[in-house]
């Protein structure tokens, strides 16, 4: 298999599990158009070496495995201690159908209703305090 047959394999295998990898939303993250990783998947263009860092980090597999030097996507690499905020916060997206950072858009959030304000004072006053405990916490 080359790179864009292990490209296209690999997001299928996350489109099993959440609809939401489509190319669209792949070229999305990478920072492509969608074009552009169309034409990675059909081997007609091939990316930076940023860009294959990118993918791999996306789907959790090894360059190595993307460029076919290793049969095996997933690499063994003791993560117990490592806490990645990045792929936390994207799989909360995904969780939750948050496409893309147009939810922190502004002019979206204009449009919000005082009812929603308090509602979102009610959360920020709660994440605040979660902060600050961790924060106590971790001073100890």
């Amino acid at each position: 298999m080359n790179f864009s047959d292990r490209l296209k394999r690999s997001r299928q295998i996350k489109k099993e599990e959440n609809p939401n990898w489509t190319q669209d939303y792949i070229a999305k993250q990478i920072g492509v158009a969608r074009t552009t990783y169309t034409a990675y998947e059909r081997g007609t263009k091939i990316p930076t070496i940023d860009t294959v860092n990118k993918i791999a980090d996306l789907f959790d597999v090894s360059t190595d495995y993307l460029l076919g030097r290793l049969d095996i996507s997933n690499y063994q690499v003791d993560k117990s201690n490592e806490f990645d905020s990045i792929k936390e916060a994207n799989k909360l997206m995904d969780q939750y159908g948050i496409e893309d950072a147009a939810f922190f858009d502004l002019e979206k959030w204009k449009s919000m209703s005082p009812e929603q304000i308090r509602e979102l004072e009610s959360y920020f006053q709660y994440l605040v305090k979660k902060s600050k405990e961790i924060e106590g916490k971790d001073n100890k």
